[in-house]
Formats: C-alpha cells, sequence, structure tokens
C-alpha cells in the first residue's frame, strides 16, 4: 500500500514561516522499495491564491537535489534544484502545482549526467540540451496527470535507470553518512562518524563531495538549522542558549551566526516575525 502524508506544521521541513503550508496542500508519498537507494521521497503541492496575493517563501532544504514537474505560474514545466548554500526562495503566485522527486546522495548519478556542480544554487530548466537522460525520465513523470499517478510513473521510470546504473559504492557512502546524520541531528562530523561505517574521513569527504558538491560538516550544519527553524516555532519559549546546547553549538553565538549567515536574519529575529505574522491571522 502507498504511503501518503500530509506534511505537517511542525514537520523537520526547513520550510520558514511553516504556517504558510495550511495555504497549501501538500503531500508526501514514499518511493518503491527498488528505488529507495535514489528517492527519498516524492511530495506534492497545488496553491491556488487571491488575485494579486504573492506569497514569498523561503526553505532551509537539506542537502538534497529536487526534480519537479510544474504546471502553472512556475519557471518551467520541468526543473532540477541543486544544492543551495542559502535559503531557497520562490514568489508564490496565482494557481499551480509541483510533483517533486526529492533524490537521495547517490540519486543524481543514476538519473542524470550532470554534475552537483553544475546546477548548485541553480534552479534550472530540464531540457534535452540541459540533460537528455534527464529530460526523458521526467517526460515520463509529466505525461502522467495526478500525483498518485506520477508516482507510480517516477517508480517505473527511475528503477529502469536504476538498472542501467546501478548505485556504486561511493554512491552507497553517501547516503550512509546522510543517513547517520539525519538520524541524530546532534550528531558531530569526526573520527566517531568514519569509524563506525568502517572508512576514513577523506574517503568521506570525496563520497559528499562527488555526489553533493559538499562535505560532511555542510550537511551536518544543514541538518541542523532545519531542526533549528522547526524548534524556533514548535517551541518558541526555549531560551537560545538552551537550543544551541541541544543542537550541539559552542554557544549561542555560534548559533545565531550559522543561522544569519543561511536566513539572513538572527534567530530571534526570525522567531518574532513568525509570532508576529502567526497572531496576526
Amino acid at each position: 500500500m502507498r504511503r501518503i502524508e500530509q506534511v505537517r506544521v511542525d514537520a523537520r521541513s526547513g520550510v520558514l514561516h511553516p504556517e504558510n503550508l495550511a495555504r497549501y496542500d501538500v503531500r508526501r508519498f514514499q518511493p518503491h522499495p527498488d528505488i529507495s537507494e535514489v528517492v527519498d521521497y516524492f511530495w506534492h503541492v497545488r496553491w491556488h491564491l487571491d488575485e494579486g496575493e504573492v506569497i514569498s517563501q523561503r526553505i532551509i532544504d537539506a542537502v538534497n537535489v529536487h526534480l519537479t514537474v510544474e504546471e502553472g505560474a512556475v519557471p518551467a514545466p520541468l526543473v532540477v534544484t541543486g544544492v543551495h548554500r542559502r535559503v531557497w526562495h520562490r514568489q508564490i503566485r496565482d494557481s499551480g502545482s509541483a510533483f517533486g522527486i526529492r533524490l537521495r546522495p547517490a540519486g543524481l548519478a543514476v538519473v542524470s549526467d550532470l554534475t552537483p556542480s553544475r546546477i548548485a544554487d541553480s534552479t534550472v530548466a530540464v531540457t534535452p540540451s540541459l540533460d537528455r537522460r534527464l529530460h526523458e525520465t521526467m517526460s515520463a513523470v509529466a505525461a502522467a496527470d495526478a500525483a498518485e499517478d506520477r508516482v507510480e510513473a517516477a517508480n517505473a521510470a527511475i528503477a529502469e535507470r536504476l538498472a542501467e546504473r546501478p548505485v556504486g559504492p561511493v554512491g552507497r557512502l553517501a547516503n550512509a553518512v546522510y543517513d547517520e546524520l539525519v538520524a541524530g541531528v546532534r550528531s558531530r562530523v569526526g573520527p566517531d562518524l568514519a569509524e563506525q561505517l568502517g572508512v576514513s574521513q577523506r574517503t568521506i569527504q570525496r563520497a559528499l563531495k562527488e555526489t553533493l558538491g559538499h562535505g560532511p560538516k555542510f550537511l551536518s550544519r544543514r541538518i541542523r538549522l532545519q531542526e533549528l527553524a522547526r524548534l524556533l516555532v514548535t517551541e518558541p519559549d526555549l531560551d537560545l542558549a538552551t537550543l544551541a546546547f541541544e543542537l550541539g553549538y559552542a554557544d549561542q553565538a555560534h548559533l545565531t551566526n550559522d543561522f544569519r549567515s543561511v536566513t539572513g536574519m538572527s534567530p530571534g529575529a526570525y522567531r518574532r516575525e513568525v509570532m508576529s505574522l502567526t497572531a496576526r491571522r
């Protein structure tokens, strides 16, 4: 049975101003187990805003590449979004929808010939000239209509790509490191992780650079920032010094600088902004 999840406001989604989630129809779908090395999950979002209304949506995304089939007021019908060092941002207006595929670290090399650096900090229209392999895969998904049908089409298309190009040792290691860091948001990068996985730190560094374009410190930092954004909204009474300790930062100043460098605002300012917006609704 296909598992479908409604994305909740308190999820570790990285969505800044998660109260906006109530304005969208946002769902997640789990991939077929046969492609679990390639796909983290599928997602679908649909919106219909009043005329002239614009929602400025920002997301501290995890270090994943996303493939999206989009319709309505959108940049392009087929899109690939690379790993962003700062927040991902889009102006949402009018009506539209997007069906997304969130790839695991090993996924990009399976479904395309693109490198992480080619799409870093970018949202790029997928065309045959950009990457024929990826364009054919996404076109097969776009040929289906309903989100549920696109899940089935994506499962089939990606399984075909996986049969042609199986995940190798580098991809499997990158997936394993990613899983360890996500499972323990307080995990620190260091000898323990390398020892646990039976490889050297240098080997981990190379695997992540090849698959995601960033090293383990970047991954760990981004996962902690996603959790911080969630806690600032769901547990607003926690003081920042406590949050810094809970998330493994050296002190509150490091937490504040980290959050500001990615979002452009301090944790305190962000929390006050969210509380102000929520109070007005």
